[in-house]
């Protein structure tokens, strides 16, 4: 049994002149338990509205999506989500924002502090318990997401672009942080973003999404050994032979989707002169 599938997804919103605007047409995909799937597409394909569908903060149109075997019917306990912008409360400190989730839970306070600076620990903020959110760098604000996340110990984590806003530096090292974590309890895993060389170097397996409305295009199961660290496994001649691999499915409906907003623009721009 998947511990994530969607059949013959499609998901439609209503726009502001009364018509309808499609996001994903139809789409099918399964993540296996432990699994770390990497998804990817040209902006506007539906990655996020993935996430949003198994995490059961939107419904599907029409089709089907389950966790675990069982129906998605709403936000479930046994799911983190990790956004791209800090979803941390800027008002409690670190410890108190790891701990929020098992206090939340019913958890004592005294087990639910031990466990949140164990995990505080695990992502190597030790000593800055104490801090708040300013006080942190962007990296540093991300570990405590991470942290507040895992220490929920999810069956599933979905991941939106979560380190889209750092430096390369510092995403390559969370990167390699991110897969040490996750070795240690391997919750399924979607993971959205649109940086190629990291869906390669995270994932056991990538999909590729077509232009919107967004369906799947292609998938590709990954080769490469575990551990990983990021900085280095660029470096692998598999690693760079799977990029040019995925790139031929992906160089199209990048090329789509750009193609789209420049026709777009000049439309709009004929419009405006007329």
């Amino acid at each position: 049994m998947a511990a994530i599938e969607l059949r013959n997804v499609t998901k439609k919103f209503a726009t502001a002149d009364g018509g309808t605007f499609t996001a994903l047409q139809d789409i099918s995909l399964t993540v296996e338990d432990g699994q770390f799937c990497a998804v990817v597409g040209p902006t506007g394909c539906g990655k996020s509205t993935t996430l949003t569908l198994i995490s059961g903060l939107e419904s599907p149109s029409s089709g089907e999506a389950f966790v675990d075997g069982k129906p998605v019917s709403g936000i479930d306990t046994g799911t983190g989500f990790v956004f791209q912008q800090d979803a941390i409360f800027p008002w409690k400190s670190v410890l108190d924002n790891v701990s929020a989730g098992p206090l939340f839970r019913g958890m004592g306070k005294t087990s639910a502090r031990e466990q949140a600076r164990d995990w505080i620990r695990r992502v190597g903020l030790n000593g800055f318990e104490d801090r708040y959110p300013h006080q942190l760098s962007g990296g540093m604000r991300k570990r405590v997401a991470l942290a507040q996340t895992l220490i929920n110990r999810p069956r599933v984590l979905l991941m939106d672009e979560p380190f889209g806003a750092l430096d390369v530096q510092t995403r390559s090292i969370m990167s390699t942080e991110l897969l040490n974590l996750w070795d240690q309890t391997r919750p399924a895993v979607v993971f959205v973003t649109h940086d190629l060389e990291e869906a390669i170097a995270l994932a056991d397996k990538v999909i590729v999404l077509t232009a919107g409305p967004g369906t799947v295009k292609a998938e590709f199961h990954i080769d490469l050994p575990r551990p990983r660290v990021v900085q280095e496994i660029r470096f692998d001649p598999r690693f760079v032979a799977t990029y040019e691999l995925i790139w031929e499915a992906l160089r199209d409906e990048v090329q789509e989707a750009y193609s789209r907003t420049t026709t777009s623009g000049a439309s709009q721009a004929d419009l405006a002169v007329a």
